[in-house]
């Protein structure tokens, strides 16, 4: 096996979904500076999802309307080059 193959910050990381409040917990190597205090008290780093099983229609069964022009702007903002 190859040496330094993997990523060495491997670590357990909180994905919270941001349209109905549904987290889990998992491993991962996404960098993140925010952390959350988890059901069992410890803190992790915790990266925030628009949409996961919990909330997508194809998983849900119900159409959801979604606001384009909304995410446009927010997308927009988010990227600005300044």
């Amino acid at each position: 096996m190859k040496k330094d193959l993997h990523p060495s910050n491997y670590r357990l990381v909180v994905f919270k979904d941001m349209s109905n409040d549904y987290s889990f917990i998992t491993k991962s190597c996404v960098d993140t500076k925010e952390t959350i205090t988890w059901e069992d008290g410890n803190e992790y780093p915790v990266v925030k999802l628009e949409i996961s099983h919990t909330s997508h229609p194809f998983y849900t069964g119900k159409m959801k309307l979604v606001d384009t022009a909304g995410r446009i702007d927010k997308f927009r903002s988010r990227y600005n080059k300044k």
